[in-house]
Parts: C-alpha cells; structure tokens; sequence
C-alpha cells in the first residue's frame, strides 16, 4: 500500500511517503504561517525522493483539524484536488490523532494521553487517549478551569502538543498529576500516514475528507462589500 499524507493545518507543514508501513520520503518544516507556498513544492519534492508518480499513490491522507482556519483549507483543498485528478481514495485523520500518535508506547503505559493544541485564546483544542490511543471522549475547544473534567479516571495523564505546557498547569491545579510527552507538539505526515495505512479498508469508497472546525472562523464583514475576510 502506498500512501501519500500531508499536514498544513498548524504550526508546521509535512509530508511523507508511505509504503506498507516503511516511510520512502518526508518533509518537515515548523513554520507559523506559509504554507500556502510552501505545501505543493513539499508534496512534489517528497514524491521525488520516493522515486513515485502521483499515479503510484493509492491513498491520499491528510489532516482535517482542529488547528488555523486557513492552514486546515490548503490541506483539504490539495487532497481533494489530487484525489480527483488521480481517481484515488483520500482519507482524513484529525491534528489531535495525529498529534498523539506520535507519544511513544513506552510513555502511555498503564496511563491516559491528552492531546492539546494552542487556540491562540484561553482554551486550549483538546481529545484525551486511552494507552492504545482510543479516543475517550469527542475533541473540543476547552476552557482550561474543564480540562480535569476530561480525564475518565486515575490520576496521572500524559500531555503532548504545542499547548501541553497550559494543559499541565491547568490538570495539575485540577488534583491530577500530568507530565509532559518527548513527542513532538506538531503534526507530522508520516504519523498522519501510519493512521491512514492502519485504518484504510481495501475496496472502500470514503466521503471526501471534511474539516473539523470547533469553533467558527473568526470573520469580519465589511459595511454594503463583498466577501468574508477570516
């Protein structure tokens, strides 16, 4: 199997080639804004260090978010596109399943793992795991005083993503006993791609990838004109 996934949706922007389960090609670069330019270049350079044409891609996976309103539109966009362009099937993962797969088994042994995301406001985008990273609840824009509240029971949790630091402080003042992930806080592609190749089903025809978004965009409408401007 061989696919093709990509992360625009938020502080970073990747890509990885994936064949049956063995990373061919990735791309990964931290960047706050920019992906607009940068993610077709990065698609085009990893499919030439996997030595594939767009036509050996078999599925075309892609983060749907929570994360910036613009970044999870180019993502979306790019696999739509190169879905139709190829006839092949496109799959989506969420940043927040993407951002906890990448906590080490060694980690989330006999405990839960929260996946916490910078709003840029006073909550945090947040999903709590089983140690198998099952989800145990739905993601959510959270205020921080509600997080405790997200933990089904036991005292301590592992924390990763980019708003792990917030999320700590607020399950620590909640009576838990987190502790923050070596992971990385960014989505990656090539984690984006182990949960595609483990959740794809041969001979399925998925509904297009949709974006989740916990909250509307932030619009501003100017008086008697033209188009919303997020």
């Amino acid at each position: 199997m061989r696919i093709l996934a990509f992360d625009s949706a938020s502080s970073g922007c990747s890509a990885a080639a994936w064949e049956d389960g063995r990373i061919r090609a990735r791309r990964h670069e931290i960047m706050g804004r920019g992906q607009s330019e940068a993610l077709l270049p990065m698609i085009q350079d990893t499919l030439s260090r996997a030595d594939w044409g767009f036509s050996d891609v078999e599925l075309f996976a892609v983060t749907v978010g929570p994360g910036a309103f613009t970044g999870i539109r180019i993502g979306l966009a790019a696999a739509r596109a190169l879905s139709l362009a190829s006839g092949r099937p496109c799959l989506g993962v969420t940043t927040l399943e993407a951002v906890a797969e990448g906590v080490p088994e060694a980690e989330r042994a006999g405990t839960h793992v929260m996946a916490a995301l910078d709003t840029k406001r006073s909550d945090l985008y947040a999903q709590v795991f089983d140690e198998g990273l099952q989800p145990l609840g739905s993601a959510g824009a959270v205020p921080m005083d509600a997080l405790a509240s997200m933990i089904p029971a036991g005292p301590s949790v592992v924390i990763v993503g980019d708003g792990a630091d917030r999320a700590a402080h607020a399950l620590a003042a909640g009576g838990l006993e987190p502790w923050l992930s070596a992971a990385s806080g960014v989505p990656d592609a090539a984690l984006v791609a182990d949960i595609a190749g483990r959740r794809w089903r041969p001979g399925r025809t998925p509904e297009p990838p949709a974006p989740l978004y916990l909250r509307p965009p932030d619009v501003t409408v100017s008086a008697g004109s033209g188009p919303l401007r997020t």
